[in-house]
């Protein structure tokens, strides 16, 4: 694999640019793998990655229906936090917030982390006592985030407006190091690397069928043929229902619509991210200067990856009591991703009823931001059979036994 620096770039541009490689291979599948990972997003990617770095398993095919990073990795709001109430979320989001802070160097890709800070509105004296609550628990789990109050809400984010003729702003609670980072450069950055160490990126590949023998699962059918493995991993996000029913279980998730927008693009006015959960929207603005809106999850189920007047109406006229500016600009583009919602908002990430068959699944509306903390717990399970630390207490049976990881009643949003 090539190196890329900044000497790279000097060289290239002197012998015009004809010396760069493919970022990854194109891959035909083989007869079989150790292990099958189905979803080339990220966090499929990262479970491949980190199964070849953390634990020399190379054997691997990774694939993807579509194309990869298509899903719900390149169709997002990129914000990456860890300000979780629950020990197990906080925990794993944590990881994933370190590990987002060196990817660049680790990968050789420039992922475009930008630690800008996250502050999430309290608007009602509710919302004040549950920040505060969080807060006391973010600094027992070494997370590092405070309560701030409305001046400096103001002092970072200027075009905020403070006193709402609805819900005025009453603090914050504000994770300084917590940012964004470029959803596609994750996904192309985890697989140059995955195909560097020999694995099998296949695209265009639909997983049809499971087969299994004697209880373990033997390998999948796929448009592309049959592929047999020692292991599969299931990470789909919206789709997962679909391939646990091929593989013989349900699962506990139902899938709905996130929509987000981004409007024309202007000058700098806002360098952090700010998340407005009692009217239900978000904001950041991009590079480009685009300003990157979101908000809730559609409210019935389906599998639109598209846009809706109605989450226009509902985020951007929310947003607009907040940050009046806005109210002045057009909208560029709207999209959606297919998201899978557990009954507690936080993930599953379990062995499940067929042997050596594992998922990952349930992120809900805060995939992106866990990808490398996922990926890191996924191929730990994966390669030594059993959860380790960080997984352990997502998985499939919490449902059955009353143990649940309830973020949705915690922070009042899954975001």
């Amino acid at each position: 694999m090539k190196h890329y620096s900044a000497f790279a770039i000097a060289r290239e541009a002197l012998r015009g640019h004809t010396g760069w490689e493919r970022a990854w291979r194109k891959a035909s599948p083989k007869k079989r793998y150790d292990v099958v990972i189905v979803g080339a997003g990220g966090h499929g990617l990262a479970t491949a990655y980190y199964l070849g770095k953390n634990h020399g398993i190379r054997n691997v095919a990774i694939l993807e229906k579509g194309w990869l990073g298509g899903g719900n990795t390149g169709r997002n709001t990129t914000i990456i936090r860890s300000n979780y109430l629950q020990d197990p979320s906080a925990a794993i989001y944590e990881k994933a917030r370190s590990l987002y802070e060196t990817m660049s160097q680790d990968l050789n890709y420039n992922v475009m982390y930008s630690p800008r800070g996250v502050m999430m509105l309290a608007q009602t004296e509710h919302e004040v006592r549950g920040y505060r609550r969080t807060a006391h628990a973010n600094a027992l789990q070494g997370v590092d985030t405070q309560f701030i109050s409305p001046e400096r809400v103001k002092e970072l984010c200027p075009i905020i407006e403070l006193r709402g003729p609805r819900y005025p702003v009453l603090g914050a609670l504000w994770q300084p190091r917590a940012g964004t980072a470029r959803h596609d450069a994750v996904a192309w950055g985890y697989a140059r690397a995955c195909s560097d160490m020999g694995m099998d990126i296949i695209q265009k590949c639909e997983v049809t069928g499971v087969r299994s023998e004697n209880g373990q699962v033997s390998g999948v059918e796929t448009s592309q043929g049959a592929i047999d493995c020692g292991k599969l991993c299931i990470v789909v996000a919206g789709h997962s229902g679909h391939l646990a029913e091929m593989a013989g279980f349900r699962l506990p998730i139902e899938s709905v619509a996130l929509q987000a927008l981004v409007s024309e693009p202007i000058k700098p006015c806002m360098d952090v991210v700010v998340m407005a959960n009692t009217v239900h929207g978000y904001m950041s603005q991009s590079d480009k200067g685009e300003m990157v809106i979101g908000g809730g999850a559609d409210g019935y189920n389906n599998y639109t990856q598209r846009g809706s007047f109605h989450h226009i109406e509902e985020t951007v006229r929310a947003l607009i009591e907040t940050f009046p500016m806005i109210s002045r600009l057009k909208m560029l583009r709207q999209w959606g991703g297919i998201v899978d919602m557990t009954g507690d908002r936080s993930p599953i990430i379990s062995k499940t009823p067929l042997g050596n068959c594992f998922i990952n699944c349930g992120w809900g509306t805060g995939g992106f931001k866990a990808i490398p903390g996922s990926g890191w717990a996924t191929a730990e399970m994966v390669a030594r059979g059993e959860p380790g630390p960080l997984a352990a207490e997502f998985c499939m049976n919490r449902f059955r036994e009353g143990r649940f990881i309830d973020e949705s009643v915690a922070a009042g949003v899954a975001h």
